[in-house]
């Protein structure tokens, strides 16, 4: 109930963010626009354009380019989820096969493509230099998380630290430019405009971490993915870097082994460690301290129904099961 109040609060905008969204695919090449669909509409959250209507609006604004805003969002979010599953050769996202199970990857690849410049078609539209900036940089930064987090696959000495680094360029920098550029389109103070960044930011990394502990918490029917996906990937996530800094001798080799190795051999083995030493609990602890931070950014806006929604998703960042 409580993501349901969230949503409620921009209801008419996020329907007509979803109109926008189908509207701007049209292609004259079928196929561009068969993919794009089918991605665009599988199931997701739409948590990235939900950011760009509440921290604009939480910020005053009071215009219709935030449509716009939320759907350039959406469009470079799709483009990454389309070549993040072929670099992954990942057949299941949110519970269905992925575009490049269906149709293959160099379609999927080039749909991508797609989406990223209409992605930037609409963001000249809105004749912003400041949001174009904010907007390219994050383009940037996500590619290079990936590059990142592709170089560390099947990698068991990737630190904390470095960790925390891939997984906000990977994932929470988009938050971050979605809650961002809502402020700056909105007209907000320096204040107002650094603190919705962080909270972007803040709430990203949160909502990656929770991912992470879903990842040995979860199961395929409510995430859309299997248990152990990262391990199977070779990743090493922030339970399995806990995990290995704090097991035995014998169980840092047994999670050394299975990341350099891939696969799912010895999956019951490492839920088993990854539970003994506190992993899941640790990470949670982590993403709840990301959540509250992201909350106190808040602190600097006025009172409104979209600041109440912007600290209800903190909660339900960190409470969330799939």
């Amino acid at each position: 109930m409580t993501a349901q109040r969230i949503y409620d609060t921009v209801a008419d905008d996020f329907s007509r963010v979803n109109e926008l969204i189908i509207q701007r695919l049209s292609s004259d090449v079928p196929l561009v626009e068969k993919i794009a669909q089918y991605i665009i509409e599988s199931g997701g959250k739409r948590l990235r354009p939900l950011l760009v209507l509440l921290s604009s609006q939480a910020a005053g604004y009071s215009g219709s380019n935030h449509l716009k805003l939320a759907a350039v969002i959406e469009f470079l979010h799709t483009a990454t989820l389309l070549h993040d599953d072929v670099v992954d050769t990942s057949d299941m996202r949110r519970g269905r096969s992925t575009a490049n199970a269906r149709w293959g990857n160099a379609p999927s690849v080039l749909v991508g493509d797609f989406l990223y410049a209409r992605a930037f078609e609409m963001m000249v539209e809105l004749e912003s230099l400041p949001i174009m900036n904010v907007l390219s940089h994050a383009t940037a930064v996500i590619a290079e998380g990936e590059v990142m987090q592709l170089m560390n696959v099947k990698n068991p000495d990737l630190t904390e630290e470095q960790y925390m680094k891939v997984i906000h360029n990977k994932t929470a920098m988009l938050f971050e430019a979605a809650s961002h550029s809502g402020a700056l389109l909105a007209g907000a103070n320096e204040v107002q405009e650094k603190a919705l960044q962080d909270y972007g930011k803040h709430l990203g990394l949160a909502f990656q971490l929770v991912d992470d502990v879903l990842d040995y918490r979860g199961d395929a029917d409510t995430m859309g993915k299997n248990v152990g996906d990262d391990l199977a990937e070779g990743k090493a996530t922030l339970p399995l870097i806990h995990a290995m800094a704090n097991g035995s001798d014998e169980e840092r080799q047994l999670i050394r082994q299975a990341i350099r190795k891939g696969g799912l051999d010895d999956l019951s083995q490492i839920l088993a460690v990854v539970e003994n030493t506190g992993a899941l609990e640790y990470t949670m602890a982590r993403a709840r301290a990301e959540a509250a931070q992201a909350s106190e950014c808040l602190s600097c806006l006025a009172d409104s129904s979209h600041k109440t929604a912007l600290t209800l998703l903190t909660e339900v960042a960190v409470a969330r099961v799939s």
